[in-house]
């Protein structure tokens, strides 16, 4: 039913070269009451949250993007208000809070590089590789995997740790990474982070 898509059971990683990137896994996509529920987003909670463990015994970079709107946000005229910069729809999930060594940035548009200091936090840190995992799939995941690969980041998207509406707009994410940006697609089990 959807075309071939190219998965490496094994992706092994330096980890002082590797970010981690979790992309808005903010209460008004991932919590019931949230205003744009992504249902599935709750299922990835847990194997983000061993992700991120993971991550920081490697000493790997770590880094969350929030959705964060003003009032009237022209977005809002798609979506319908959510998000709002300093409410409970914008704050990360309780399950994955972000703790002091650990970086976020806030976006005002889908793609997380544009008009946010997150290229330069790679750059600085001297990050080659990213990881890419949160909601929602084809909008901001994939539009943040994509401006990355245009940077010639290796992306690496492990598909047990996005999330998105439909099955359709979750397997295109999966395509467009694949074919499209050459990403690779594995598992979070299948990221090794060789410890140097």
């Amino acid at each position: 039913m959807y075309p071939n898509i190219n998965e490496e059971r094994i992706v092994s990683l330096s980890p002082k070269e590797t970010a981690l990137i979790i992309v808005d896994m903010q209460n008004d996509f991932v919590k019931k009451d949230g205003k744009l529920y992504v249902p599935s987003a709750e299922e990835t909670v847990s194997r983000i949250k061993e992700m991120i463990k993971r991550v920081r015994e490697a000493g790997s970079l770590l880094i969350y993007t929030q959705d964060w709107h003003m009032k009237d946000d022209p977005e809002f005229k798609i979506w319908g208000e959510h998000a709002l910069a300093g409410t409970w729809g914008a704050e990360i999930v309780d399950e994955l809070s972000p703790e002091k060594d650990d970086f976020t940035v806030k976006k005002y548009r889908y793609d997380a590089f544009f008009d946010t200091p997150l290229d330069y936090i790679l750059r600085v840190k001297g990050i080659k590789n990213v990881i890419i995992s949160g909601t929602v799939a084809n909008i901001c995941v994939l539009h943040t995997a994509g401006s990355a690969a245009l940077r010639w980041y290796n992306v690496v998207l492990p598909k047990d740790g996005i999330s998105a509406l439909t099955e359709f707009d979750y397997y295109s994410t999966l395509r467009q990474v694949d074919f499209l940006y050459k990403g690779k697609i594995t598992t979070f089990d299948g990221i090794k982070l060789n410890i140097e």
